[in-house]
């Protein structure tokens, strides 16, 4: 007999995914470098290492010297940063070098071989067999780097992430984070490790990324630190009720993903996918806490009784559910339960499955000429069946978008329920599977064709159920006779 556990369960952290190099930070101040070609893309490369501090050893003639490496060399101060030995390369070149690159212009074979036989790693521009390392695309914000790979797959790529990123890191970054390199060996004799240590960087990373840090930022910044050092009630953690949207992780809002890199312990929901749990901190505890309608679930107390003993420990709990906390996510249970205990509590809204499922198929539930309000309701009551205390007459409204919850196994009784209470059987409805998940499937019917069209929707799957004439602003030609909309057919194609 097969038994599944009702208490929350660990899950490990996910495996790292493999990777195609490793990123890392290799610290050259003050050391040797061996450059060896006159080309402009070696002039590139030797201006790199010379930004990252390293002496450059550049071998070449000088009549082969390009233009750049001409601008470099008569350069202020260039005399003690790049030293020019006017030949060729040689194996003796590379005695007490920490790496060497070379260009297309010279033998690149015995260039490797040379290099490998002193041990030290080596890059050949434009030839990735060829290297031990590469140099990627860079945003600089000194002391903050960032290094962008696509193992030479893609250099285009490459540059176009680059200045993605460049449009999310202030220039001013580059001032904080030097003065966190300042402060650090002060706020480290001040703080003792754990919450309020980690309350002073937190609060710091807010700062951050706002204007350059003046005299009066740092003179706040240490009195905060005092503040933090004094409070002994640091060792109360808080919870985070995060929405997690329906399952694409791309739906995430920032402050949703900053909650999920500072948490201690996650408790997930089921339904959550394996993408939004790649975005936490690698660190943090995950604790599966699901809840299935008609499935062995984690019992809600059990829930509660969790997050109040990791918060009264001292930790950051991200509390992280399908969709919006608020929208039948029982977090008015949850809050209640946290602020009767005097556990902090933070909520971050997320993308309920309503608005997937609108913007999947290209539908405004609010059309004015369609619908005048939007309702929410529960598929299901705490017995299984439809709730026996809703005003079906009011939910019957033709004027109003009607989206049910968790209605996969009433969706049946849902059709009966409002034909009876007169809204037409001809009535648009939308059904949708998997939401935003690689495996979405969307369906668009009636009231009276609802039962059958439920016949072919997995019931693994979480299903919403959306009813009203707003379902109904489009064309039909696409759909197939189940009325099943394959793809890219939702942006254009619904039932008129």
């Amino acid at each position: 007999m097969h038994i599944v556990s009702r208490r929350p369960s660990d899950r490990r952290a996910a495996r790292m995914a493999p990777l195609s190099v490793l990123p890392v930070f290799f610290r050259l101040q003050g050391r040797q470098a061996v450059v060896a070609g006159g080309s402009d893309a070696v002039a590139w490369k030797a201006e790199l290492l010379i930004a990252a501090g390293a002496i450059v050893h550049l071998y070449a003639p000088t009549e082969t010297l390009g233009e750049a490496f001409a601008r470099l060399l008569a350069a202020e101060g260039s005399g003690d940063r790049i030293i020019h030995r006017d030949r060729n390369w040689g194996v003796d070149s590379f005695a007490g070098a920490a790496l060497a690159v070379a260009g297309a212009e010279t033998d690149a074979q015995a260039f490797r071989a040379a290099a490998q036989t002193a041990g030290v790693p080596v890059n050949v521009i434009d030839q990735p067999a060829l290297c031990d390392f590469q140099f990627g695309s860079i945003v600089n914000r000194s002391p903050v780097v960032v290094g962008v790979s696509t193992d030479g797959a893609a250099p285009i790529l490459a540059q176009a992430i680059r200045r993605r990123i460049e449009t999310l890191l202030p220039q001013s970054l580059s001032a904080w984070a030097a003065l966190a390199h300042k402060m650090r060996a002060a706020l480290n004799e001040r703080l003792q490790p754990g919450m309020a240590r980690r309350a002073f960087w937190e609060g710091f990373v807010e700062r951050a990324f706002g204007p350059a840090p003046t005299k009066e930022d740092e003179t706040a910044l240490m009195g905060q630190s005092d503040r933090c050092a004094a409070v002994r009630a640091w060792r109360m953690g808080q919870v985070t009720l995060v929405g997690a949207g329906p399952g694409d992780a791309e739906l995430l809002t920032l402050k949703a993903v900053r909650a999920l890199q500072s948490a201690d312990v996650i408790l997930f929901d089921d339904l959550i996918s394996d993408e939004v749990l790649e975005l936490a901190r690698r660190e943090a505890k995950r604790i599966l806490v699901g809840k299935r309608g008609g499935r062995p679930s984690c019992r809600q107390d059990d829930i509660n009784e969790l997050m109040v003993k990791l918060a009264k420990a001292g930790k950051r709990v991200v509390r992280l559910k399908s969709g919006d906390p608020l929208i039948f996510g029982r977090a008015g249970e949850e809050i209640a339960r946290l602020e009767a205990e005097g556990v902090p509590v933070d909520i971050v809204p997320g993308i309920t499955s309503a608005f997937a499922m609108a913007a999947a198929l290209g539908v405004s539930l609010t059309h004015r000429d369609y619908a005048k309000s939007v309702r929410f309701v529960t598929g299901h009551s705490r017995k299984g069946g439809l709730p026996e205390d809703l005003d079906w007459n009011a939910v019957a409204d033709p004027s109003t978008t009607t989206i049910f919850y968790m209605g996969g196994r009433t969706a049946g009784p849902i059709a009966d329920r409002l034909m009876a209470r007169g809204l037409a059987a001809t009535t648009p409805v939308a059904v949708a599977s998997a939401v935003s998940r690689p495996g979405q499937r969307i369906w668009i019917c009636t009231l009276e064709t609802l039962s059958s069209t439920m016949e072919g929707v997995a019931e693994a799957d979480p299903v919403i159920i959306g009813v009203g004439t707003a379902f109904g602003s489009g064309r039909k030609d696409t759909a197939d006779a189940n009325g099943f909309l394959p793809g890219s057919a939702l942006k254009t194609a619904l039932l008129s």
